[in-house]
């Protein structure tokens, strides 16, 4: 979706700021909020592309004003009243309604590491063969779908050349709305600066995207 979630390439929001050995959290409550994250995720209520698409929806003067875990948070408390995990007059109290029942959560605390180590892979077989291979000359495709997507603003409509093909892999777009898995094959793009930027762009820069054969068409 066109949000302002996707900001690449925007004027006026000031430089990137860079912080020298910058902590994993920087309160506790980061630390607290990350690991709420991965213990609601464990109740497979959702998915990942669909988390992302909830922090998408957040309204756009709220993700500006609001800090990365702060996003987080607006994002997971709203799935967890959305799939019926908590209740609306929960969270605003911050307790437990009367009579409800002590679930068991599906994540322990001993489970974590091993759990955040291996990872969730998105690589999956399918039959179809890949239409691009390495070197080839393509498109990123002028869309502008109106539910999740991993296709930049700023890289619709420019061309690049496939650098690598990394397999088939959960397409986002069909996940996040709970379509279904719609593995497709999935490449890295480069992209001159030039091409993305203009005239005015460093020659010797260039942007690498990951995108999904259907964001895809030949240049």
């Amino acid at each position: 979706m066109n949000g302002v979630h996707d900001m690449g390439g925007m004027h006026g929001l000031g430089p990137v700021a860079y912080e020298a050995d910058e902590p994993l959290f920087h309160a506790r409550w980061e630390a607290r909020k990350f690991a709420l994250s991965l213990a609601s995720g464990a109740w497979r209520r959702w998915n990942l592309d669909a988390g992302r698409h909830q922090q998408e929806v957040t309204p756009p003067a709220d993700y500006l004003r609001l800090s990365y875990y702060e996003r987080w948070y607006a994002a997971r408390t709203a799935l967890l009243v959305r799939f019926g995990l908590i209740t609306a007059n929960e969270l605003a109290e911050g307790t437990p309604a009367s009579g409800t029942a002590r679930q068991v959560p599906p994540l322990s605390a001993e489970q974590v590491p091993v759990g955040a180590a291996r990872g969730n892979s998105t690589l999956r077989s399918i039959e179809a063969q890949p239409r691009y291979q390495p070197g080839d000359t393509v498109r990123a495709r002028n869309l502008h779908p109106t539910g999740h997507t991993r296709l930049p603003r700023y890289l619709r409509s420019r061309a690049g050349v496939i650098e690598r093909h990394h397999g088939a892999h959960v397409f986002p777009d069909s996940n996040a709305q709970f379509l279904g898995e719609a593995p497709e094959h999935l490449y890295t793009v480069r992209f001159t600066a030039r091409e993305v930027w203009g005239e005015a762009a460093s020659e010797r820069d260039a942007v690498y995207a990951d995108l999904w054969e259907s964001y895809l068409e030949p240049a």
